[in-house]
C-alpha cells in the first residue's frame, strides 16, 4: 500500500497572484490602459503572438501564444504593448519588498505575479494568517498600485488552487483538514503539475473531476500512471509537503545566457550559441569537482514568448562535449517556432559530486578521448587565457 508522509505541524502558506501581470505592470505606467481589453505582443515581429491579455481582452476569446493577427479579429479595439521583461523584474522586486517583511519564508515565482509566503509561525507578531494575507494585500496596493489575488492554505498547492478559482479578483481561505473538501468538485485542470498526457488518459476513462481520481487506489493508478502514480495520488489528495523557500536563498544552480546582438534563426548561430553556455557551465562544474545531473533551457523569441524546457543528463557529466549531446537535443525541444530568437540561457540546477561511472571492462575509449580533450583545454586556458582556444562549433555561422 503507498504510504503518504504528511507534515508535523500544522501550516499557513499565503499565495500572492497578481493576475494578468504584464497587463497590470502597463496599467501602472499608462493608466489610460484602464479598463480597456490590452495585448502584450511584439506587434512588428513576425508572427506575433501574444504573450498576456487583460481580463476584457480575455472574455473577447484572447488567449496566450494565439498569433496577434488572430487576436486583433476578435477584439479589434485592443491596445496591444510590446512586452518589457526588465519592466516586469523590477515590479517583481517591488512587491518582494512589500512582502518579505512577514516572514522570511518568502518564495518568488519567476516574473509572473506570484508569490508563496509561509506564515505558519509569525502569528505572534501579525496575528492570524488570514490578517496577515489581508494586510500584505494592502499594503501592495497601496504602496504600488496593484491589486493581487491571494488565498490561505496549508499548503502551497492547495493555495494554488484556490486563487485560480477567484481569478481575476478577490481570496480565498482553506482550513486544515479542508482540502479534500476544497478539491473534490474541482475539475483536474486545476490542479498544478497535472500534464497534458496525464489528462488525456485520465479523459480516455471519462473522468474529469478531482474526487473519480481521488476514489481510485495507488494501485490503479500505478496501472495507468506508471512512475506518475505517486505525484497524482498525492496531488488530488491536497497533499504537499513542498517547503517555501527562505527569501533571498540562492538555490544551486549554475546558469550562463546569451543575449544576441542580432536576432537570429540561423541553425549554426544557435548551435554556436550552446556550445558556449555548455563551455561556461562546463568550467564552473570542473572547478567546483561537480557535475550536472540535469539541464534546463529558456529561449526568448523576438514576439515576447518564452519557452522553457528541461531534460537529465544520465549519467551526470562535466565533460564540455557530452554535455553538449544534452544540451543540444534540448535547444531542440524548445525550439519549435519559425521565430526569430532574442536571448537564450542554459542552465545547471543542484549539480552533484562528480562521480565518473565504473564500468566492468573499464570506460569506453571515446569517453575518454574527449575527457583528455577537455582537460587538455583547461590547461591550455588556465595557462594562457580563456580565449587561447576555441571549438570551432563556438564560431557559429
Amino acid at each position: 500500500m503507498f504510504a503518504v508522509a504528511k507534515p508535523l505541524r500544522a501550516r499557513s502558506v499565503v499565495h500572492l497572484n497578481i493576475a494578468d501581470f504584464a497587463v497590470a505592470v502597463e496599467r501602472m505606467v499608462d493608466r489610460g490602459l484602464e479598463g480597456r481589453p490590452v495585448i502584450i505582443a511584439q506587434e512588428r515581429a513576425a508572427r506575433a503572438t501574444v504573450h498576456d491579455m487583460s481580463e476584457e481582452a480575455y472574455q473577447c476569446g484572447i488567449r496566450k501564444s494565439m498569433p496577434l493577427k488572430d487576436a486583433l479579429r476578435c477584439c479589434r479595439d485592443a491596445a496591444v504593448r510590446p512586452p518589457h521583461p526588465d519592466r516586469y523584474e523590477r515590479a517583481m522586486r517591488d512587491v518582494f519588498r512589500e512582502v518579505a517583511g512577514f516572514s522570511p519564508l518568502t518564495e518568488p515565482g519567476e516574473i509572473d505575479g506570484h508569490f508563496f509566503i509561509d506564515v505558519s509561525g509569525t502569528s505572534r507578531l501579525f496575528g492570524p494568517s488570514v490578517d496577515v494575507a489581508w494586510r500584505m494585500y494592502q499594503k501592495i496596493r497601496k504602496s504600488l498600485g496593484l491589486a493581487p489575488i491571494w488565498s490561505v492554505a496549508p499548503n502551497k498547492l492547495v493555495s494554488k488552487v484556490a486563487s485560480r478559482l477567484v481569478k481575476p479578483v478577490g481570496e480565498y481561505v482553506v482550513g486544515e483538514g479542508e482540502e479534500n473538501a476544497f478539491l473534490s468538485p474541482l475539475s483536474v485542470h486545476l490542479l498544478p503539475g497535472m500534464e497534458d498526457q496525464d489528462l488525456r488518459q485520465l479523459n480516455d476513462f471519462n473522468i474529469s473531476s478531482v474526487k473519480q481520481v481521488a476514489d481510485l487506489d495507488f494501485e490503479q493508478l500505478e496501472v495507468v500512471f506508471g512512475k506518475r502514480a505517486g505525484f497524482i495520488f498525492d496531488t488530488v489528495r491536497g497533499i504537499d509537503d513542498t517547503p517555501v523557500a527562505p527569501a533571498g536563498q540562492q538555490p544551486d544552480k549554475i546558469i550562463a545566457s546569451r543575449v544576441f546582438g542580432e536576432d537570429t534563426g540561423e541553425v549554426e548561430t544557435m548551435e554556436g550559441a550552446v556550445y558556449l553556455l555548455v563551455e561556461k557551465i562546463g568550467d564552473k562544474l570542473r572547478r567546483r569537482r561537480k557535475a550536472a545531473k540535469s539541464l534546463s533551457i529558456m529561449i526568448d523569441y523576438i514576439d515576447g514568448l518564452r519557452c522553457f524546457r528541461n531534460l537529465s543528463v544520465c549519467p551526470p557529466s562535466a565533460n564540455d562535449i557530452i554535455l553538449f549531446e544534452s544540451a543540444r537535443r534540448l535547444l531542440y525541444m524548445a525550439w519549435t517556432r519559425r521565430v526569430r530568437v532574442r536571448c537564450i540561457r542554459l542552465t545547471c540546477r543542484k549539480p552533484v559530486h562528480h562521480q565518473p561511472q565504473l564500468t566492468l571492462f573499464g570506460r569506453e575509449k571515446k569517453e575518454e578521448r574527449s575527457d583528455a580533450v577537455i582537460a587538455a583545454v583547461d590547461d591550455i586556458r588556465r595557462r594562457f587565457g580563456s580565449g587561447a582556444v576555441c571549438m570551432g562549433r563556438s564560431f557559429g555561422k
